[in-house]
This record gives structure tokens, sequence and C-alpha cells, in this order.
């Protein structure tokens, strides 16, 4: 079953007032998924599905007041506390765009890209080969997000299962969700965390 957009935009329209609460827990995973863009100040990142922005302020330290974000983001209804926190920062270098990934004007080249926790983006081949396009050669491209846990953690798949009846819109892939990112960049390394419920992986894009 391919993602599907309406079930998406209902689902973080519902979740958008408790989404910052939701992945509270998940704020290691974030950590290790932004530590391993290696990013420089000045640097540009693309936030893919930025959500409410709460990768924003992580981001923000590691590429300072000269480096920019460029948030993407389908839904109106978190995009709209993205906004709202990057104002009540008074972030000036974040640029919001309001769009389906793979429909999205990204306004230059990037450093980096992060994908964290968008699964359904992950799935859908135009969406991750256009955010590929827009960026430099070597650029760093980190994705996480739930995964199946391993056979050895088999009863952790309950936590899996509900979390993702919340946050996707298939299922599709949730064995291996970054295997169609591994056909467009290079030396991919995947970690797993949470007991393999979660996993980070991080590569370049090809030169």
């Amino acid at each position: 079953m391919s993602p599907n957009r309406w079930i998406a935009l209902r689902q973080y329209r519902d979740r958008a007032p408790i989404y910052d609460l939701e992945l509270a827990l998940l704020e290691p995973v974030r950590r290790r998924a932004i530590e391993l863009l290696a990013l420089k100040p000045g640097a540009t990142v693309l936030d893919v599905g930025c959500g409410t922005g709460l990768s924003f302020a992580a981001l923000e330290e590691s590429i300072g007041p000269t480096g920019a974000i460029v948030g993407i983001e389908q839904s109106g209804d978190m995009l709209e506390r993205a906004r709202s926190r990057a104002s009540q920062e008074s972030w000036r270098n974040v640029t919001l765009v309001a769009s389906a990934v793979e429909e999205a004007e990204i306004p230059l080249l990037a450093d980096a890209a992060l994908f964290h926790f968008t699964h359904d983006i992950l799935r859908t081949r135009a969406a991750v080969a256009h955010v590929i396009e827009r960026l430099k050669p070597g650029a760093r491209i980190v994705a996480a997000g739930l995964k199946w846990a391993p056979r050895r953690a088999m009863p952790l798949n309950f936590f899996v299962w509900f979390a993702a009846l919340r946050s996707i819109s298939t299922l599709e892939g949730l064995s291996r969700p970054w295997d169609r990112l591994a056909e467009l960049v290079d030396d991919l390394v995947v970690e797993e965390m949470l007991g393999g419920t979660v996993y980070v992986a991080a590569g370049t894009a090809r030169v």
C-alpha cells in the first residue's frame, strides 16, 4: 500500500496540538540524527517533513545565524506551529515551504537533509529523489524513524504498531524504511536504537 496524503493530513491535523509532547521521549534519536549530519556554521539544511519545527533548535545550534534552515511540511496545522516557534525564537534564517515534498519549490541547493520520522515521505520515490536533486554533491543525508523490531525483540512490535497507526499511512517498507534512500546515496550506514524499534541511517549525496 502506497502512502496516502489525505490520511496523513488528517493524522497530523489531529496530532498537531500534542505532537511535541508525543515526541519528547524520542529526543535522543533526534540528537543522534542531527549529530550525524555533521553540520558546520553557515551550512544550509533541509528539514524534510519538519512538523512543528522540533528539530530547529538543535539545527540552529550547529549552523548558527549565518546558516539556513528550509523546513518542508504539507500539514498546515503542523506548519503553523513551526512558524510560531521560529518567530518566538527570532530565527530569521528559517524558510518554511508549505507543500508535499515531491512538489516543493526548494529555493537553493543545501549542504544536508534531515528526514526525522517521515516514513511516508521516505516511501515516496518522487519525494526522496526531489530532495536529493536539491543537495550539493557530498551533502550529508540522515533519516530516522520507526521500524519493525528484529526477531529477538519481537514483543516490542506492539509499540511500533501502535505508534505507526498514529503517525504513518502505510506499513509498507517498515522492515527497511531506508531502502529507497539507499538507492540514491552513497555509504548509507544504519544504526538501531530503542531495542531495534527505531533506526538512524546516514549517508552522502553522490558526487
